[in-house]
């Protein structure tokens, strides 16, 4: 299971009244470890000028890993924490997050991110499993 949904949660789920605040709180409860990932390239992207910052250090398990994964493999909880940082996200590597100023997204350095070029650049015989 992705997220760790409380039952009134739930319940405001199934009668349609969740709004972004309390989708977003759930995924931070849930996830702990990636939101301190996203929460740290986004506090180094605000700290400087570059169009982008990113975390390049592997999980500690593969339950970190597993987090992130989780996190930025679903549209919902992506957009949800791409609305909430007001950033765009990229990902790379099973642990290589990035988050990008929402200006840069047509930069070059946003489309050499996420490009099949630097994929392949990318890959390490280490990270072949994750």
């Amino acid at each position: 299971m992705s997220l760790d949904v409380s039952p009134e949660l739930l319940q405001r789920a199934e009668a349609g009244q969740v709004d972004d605040a309390e989708f977003v709180a759930c995924v931070r409860d849930s996830l702990p470890y990636a939101w301190k990932v996203f929460s740290s390239v986004v506090t180094d992207l605000n700290a400087g000028t570059a169009p982008f910052a990113d975390n390049e250090t592997p999980p500690p398990s593969e339950v970190e890993r597993g987090q992130l994964l989780r996190a930025l493999a679903s549209d919902s909880i992506r957009g949800g924490l791409e609305r909430h940082f007001g950033v765009k996200l990229a990902f790379q590597n099973c642990h290589r997050v990035a988050a990008f100023r929402p200006s840069a997204v047509d930069s070059d350095e946003y489309r050499a991110f996420i490009s099949p070029r630097n994929q392949l650049l990318n890959q390490s015989p280490e990270l072949r499993d994750c």
